[in-house]
C-alpha cells in the first residue's frame, strides 16, 4: 500500500446514509450485474465514455480516481491530475482504438450509492455452471466516475482491458455492459480479460465482440410475436426504421436522424404499411387486423422500453414496435401468420408464439415463411363470468300451501272477530288447525319473502367465497376485448350505478407503464381478509371490509411484465333478484407490491 492511502474517504463513509437506491428488473444468469464494480461503456462518434462504479473496498485498485480534496493528510504527495489520468489509462482501464491507446479524462467523480440492478437469481445455483450466482455487496457505497477517451476518425475496433496482474488475471471483479451509440452490444457480462469490439459505423446494430460469449439477448433486427389469448390474438412486430427503407419511402428530411416532428407521421406510414402485410388466418379464415398501437422503442438492459417523450432518433438505431390485434370468439384452434418481410441481410426472422401455457420460439425464412400456432391445450378452461345465485334460504321461507291456509284460518278463528265461537272453542279450534298445518308441512310447499328483520348476519365462512367469486367475475370481465362486452360482463356482478367507476378504476390500476400503458390481464385474485356486518339501510345487504391482491401480466415483444396490487376497501354486496352483486365500493387504499416477494402482505396473516 502506498502513502496515498493514509487518508479517510470521509464523503464515502458518511454519504447519504438514509438514501434508498433505485431498482431495476434486469434478469441475468451470469450475475455480472451484481458484481462489486460496474462499468458501463459507450462508444460514441468521437469518444469512448466509461461510467464506473467502484466498490468502496476496491478503491485501492483505482486510487488514481480519488480527488486530492478527499485526502485526510494534505501533505501527502501524489502525481498531478494529468499524470494520474495517464496512469489510469495505461494500467487500470485501457481503451485502445485501432492499436492506439487512448488517454482518459476524468469528467466527474463523486460518492454515490450503487444502482440496484436486481437479479432474482442472486444467491441461487446456476443450473449450467452449478455455481452460486453472486449477490451484490451489502455495502452500497461506491465511488462513481465518468471517464472519456477521445479518438479521431471511425476506428474499426476498440480494445478494452481491465486492471490485471502480471499473469493477465483481473485484479477485481467488474461487471460491464457496452453500447455502440444507443445500441447495447451485450447484456451484462464480466470484464475479466482483454476484449475486442468490432464496430460497424454504418449500422451499429451489427457491431459485436469477437468473443461469441459476449452478446445481447435481442440479436435480430426484425422479430415477430404471436400472442394467442381468450377473445384476442395479437401479432406484434419489432422492426428497425433502417430496415423499413427496403420496403417503403420513409418521407424523412434527412438521412441520419428522425426529427421529433417526424415521429408521428412516420408511425402512421409504418402502421398503414404493416396493416397490409403478413396476413393472419384464424381457424382457416382471413382475420381483419386492428392497429392497436405503434411506438418507437429501444433495446435496454431491462428489455424493450417505450420511448415516452418525442425526441430526435438515429435512423440506424431507431426501432418501431407495432401491435396488430384480432378479435376472436374464444380461444382459436389454429393461427397462422404468413411472414413476407425479408432483406438481403435478414433471411431468418425469429418468431415466438405465446399462449396460456407459455412461449414457443422458432424462426421463418423465405423457404418456410408460415408461422403456425396450434391449440394443444388439453385442460385449459376458458375464463367465464357467471351469476352467483344467493341461497334461497336467505331470502325466502318455504311454507306448504295447506299449512299456509290452515294457519290463516287458525289465526282468524283465534281472534274470532264476530264472536261466532266461545273463547274456549276458538282456542281449541285454532290449535287443531295449527296442528293440521304442521302435519301437512312436508307437502305442496310454496315460498314467501323472509322478513328483513329476521335476516341474520352471514358468517365469514360464507361471505368469503361469495366475495371471492364476485371479485373473480369483475377481473375476468376485463379479459374481453370490446368495451360493450366488458360492460355486459361487469353488469352480472356489479350494480349499474357502479359500472363506470369500477371500469375506470380497473383500467387505471392495472396499467403497465413499462409496456406503454398496456392493460394487464389479471391472472390471480387472492382474498386475504374479510369482516362483514348487516347493512341496516338496505335489505339483504352486507358491508364487508376486505383486503385482497390482484396480480396481472401483459406480454409485449417477447417480455412479460407483471404487476401486483394490494387493495383495502369497504364493499357492500347485496342480493338483487336472487343474485349476489356488488352495490357499493369505497376504496380505502391501493398500493403496488413486489409480485415476486415472499413477504406476507397486510391481512394475509
Amino acid at each position: 500500500m502506498t502513502k496515498t492511502f493514509r487518508f479517510i474517504f470521509v464523503f464515502l463513509l458518511t454519504f447519504l446514509a438514509f438514501n434508498s437506491p433505485s431498482r431495476a428488473d434486469w434478469i441475468n444468469l451470469t450475475g455480472a450485474e451484481t458484481s462489486p464494480n460496474i462499468a458501463e461503456i459507450y462508444v460514441l462518434d468521437d469518444r469512448v465514455r466509461v461510467a464506473l462504479e467502484v466498490y468502496i473496498n476496491d478503491l485501492k485498485t483505482f486510487e488514481e480516481l480519488v480527488p486530492d480534496s478527499w485526502l485526510k493528510d494534505a501533505a501527502v504527495e501524489r502525481p498531478e491530475l494529468q499524470t494520474r489520468q495517464e496512469d489510469f489509462s495505461a494500467n487500470k482501464i485501457q481503451v485502445v482504438a485501432d492499436g492506439e491507446r487512448l488517454t482518459g479524462q476524468f469528467k466527474l467523480i463523486e460518492p454515490r450509492l450503487r444502482k440496484d440492478r436486481k437479479s432474482p437469481f442472486a444467491g441461487m445455483i446456476n443450473p449450467y455452471t452449478r455455481q452460486r450466482v453472486p449477490e451484490a455487496p451489502q455495502d452500497k457505497r461506491v465511488l462513481y466516475a465518468e471517464i472519456e477517451f477521445p479518438f479521431t476518425g471511425k476506428p474499426d475496433e476498440i480494445v478494452i482491458v481491465p486492471p490485471v496482474d502480471g499473469e493477465g488475471r483481473a485484479l477485481v471483479s467488474i461487471g460491464f455492459i457496452a453500447y455502440h451509440k444507443s445500441v447495447p452490444v451485450i447484456d451484462f457480462r464480466y470484464l475479466g480479460a482483454r476484449v475486442v469490439l468490432n464496430l460497424d459505423w454504418e449500422d451499429p446494430w451489427y457491431s459485436k465482440f469477437d468473443n461469441p460469449n459476449l452478446k445481447r439477448h435481442h440479436k435480430s433486427a426484425l422479430m415477430s410475436f404471436l400472442y394467442v389469448e381468450p377473445y384476442e390474438v395479437r401479432h406484434e412486430i419489432l422492426v428497425r426504421v433502417k430496415d423499413l427503407e427496403n420496403w417503403i419511402d420513409l418521407g424523412l428530411r434527412g438521412t441520419e436522424f428522425i426529427e421529433s416532428d417526424e415521429l408521428e407521421p412516420l408511425k402512421q406510414r409504418v402502421g398503414e404499411f404493416l396493416l397490409g402485410k403478413n396476413p393472419v388466418n384464424i381457424d382457416g379464415k382471413p382475420a381483419k387486423p386492428i392497429l392497436d398501437r405503434i411506438d418507437f422503442v429501444k433495446v435496454a438492459t431491462t428489455g424493450i422500453q417505450i420511448v415516452d417523450q418525442p425526441q430526435r432518433l438515429e435512423i440506424s438505431t431507431a426501432i418501431v414496435g407495432v401491435i396488430l390485434a384480432y378479435i376472436t370468439d374464444g380461444l382459436p384452434r389454429e393461427v397462422t401468420a404468413d411472414w413476407e418481410l425479408f432483406t438481403d441481410q435478414i433471411q431468418r426472422v425469429p418468431v415466438t408464439a405465446t399462449d396460456p401455457a407459455g412461449p414457443l420460439q422458432s424462426y421463418v425464412d423465405p423457404q418456410d415463411n408460415v408461422h403456425k400456432w396450434t391449440n394443444f391445450l388439453k385442460n385449459y378452461q376458458m375464463p367465464t363470468v357467471a351469476q352467483i345465485s344467493a341461497d334461497e334460504s336467505m331470502t325466502r321461507i318455504q311454507v306448504p300451501l295447506v299449512t299456509l291456509v290452515l294457519v290463516i284460518v287458525g289465526i282468524v278463528a283465534l281472534f274470532n272477530p264476530r264472536k261466532m265461537l266461545t273463547r274456549k272453542a276458538a282456542i281449541i279450534g285454532s290449535l287443531i288447525l295449527f296442528g293440521a298445518g304442521a302435519a301437512f308441512y312436508p307437502f305442496a310447499r310454496t315460498s314467501i319473502d323472509k322478513p328483513a328483520a329476521i335476516v341474520a348476519n352471514l358468517p365469514e365462512a360464507e361471505v368469503k367465497p361469495v366475495l371471492q367469486s364476485l371479485l373473480d367475475n369483475v377481473y375476468r370481465a376485463f379479459d374481453f376485448r370490446e368495451e360493450d362486452d366488458v360492460y355486459d360482463k361487469l353488469a352480472i356482478s356489479v350494480d349499474g350505478d357502479l359500472l363506470v367507476d369500477v371500469y375506470l378504476q380497473n383500467r387505471k390500476s392495472m396499467q403497465i407503464q413499462r409496456a406503454g400503458g398496456a392493460q394487464a390481464r389479471v391472472r390471480e385474485v387472492e382474498l386475504l381478509k374479510v369482516k362483514s356486518e348487516t347493512n341496516a339501510d338496505m335489505p339483504l345487504s352486507y358491508d364487508v371490509t376486505a383486503t385482497w391482491s390482484a396480480m396481472g401480466t401483459v406480454g409485449h415483444w417477447g417480455h412479460i411484465h407483471t404487476r401486483k396490487n394490494l387493495y383495502d376497501a369497504m364493499i357492500t354486496m347485496s342480493v338483487v333478484d336472487g343474485v349476489w352483486k356488488i352495490t357499493g365500493l369505497n376504496l380505502l387504499e391501493e398500493k403496488r407490491v413486489d409480485p415476486y416477494s415472499n413477504e406476507p402482505m397486510d391481512g394475509s396473516g
